[in-house]
């Protein structure tokens, strides 16, 4: 598969797989941005956009380290239509100013196939063994 790439500011890092297994592209911040512990969403902009092909999906994750240091991804659907700037919008779960330099990696984002299902409305749904328990039903 080819996911075509184009860099909105001259400046900007492409997307990169660090390992040649890695599921994610590592996706660089294209300045600097300072990300306080204020429950503020902060979006961090790529400087790239994609064109994902019709029947995938690029969803926005954490990177594993980053968010050892608190700053989590706040979710992030790319549809294969977009052609918009990717930004990556994070907020900062610790007790300390996090400073994210221009170039430093932020977030990854993983291509995926979408199905689009049939969307059927019924009266009543089939039993199943969980049934409708939820939030910790299963156990630790």
């Amino acid at each position: 598969m080819e996911i075509k790439v184009k860099k909105i500011d001259p400046t900007a890092k492409l997307p990169s797989f660090a390992h040649a297994d890695d599921a994610g592209l590592d996706l660089y911040s294209r300045k600097e941005y300072v990300v306080k512990p204020d429950n503020q969403v902060y979006k961090i902009d790529t400087g790239i956009a994609f064109e994902i092909p019709t029947g995938f999906v690029g969803l926005i994750w954490d990177k594993s380290g980053i968010s050892l240091k608190g700053i989590k991804t706040v979710g992030g659907v790319i549809d294969a239509g977009y052609r918009g700037e990717v930004t990556a919008s994070v907020i900062n779960l610790s007790k300390s100013d996090y400073v994210v330099n221009a170039g430093d990696k932020i977030a990854q984002i993983l291509i995926q196939k979408v199905e689009h299902p049939e969307i059927v409305q019924v009266d009543e749904l089939s039993n199943s063994k969980r049934g409708v328990n939820r939030y910790g039903s299963t156990g630790k």
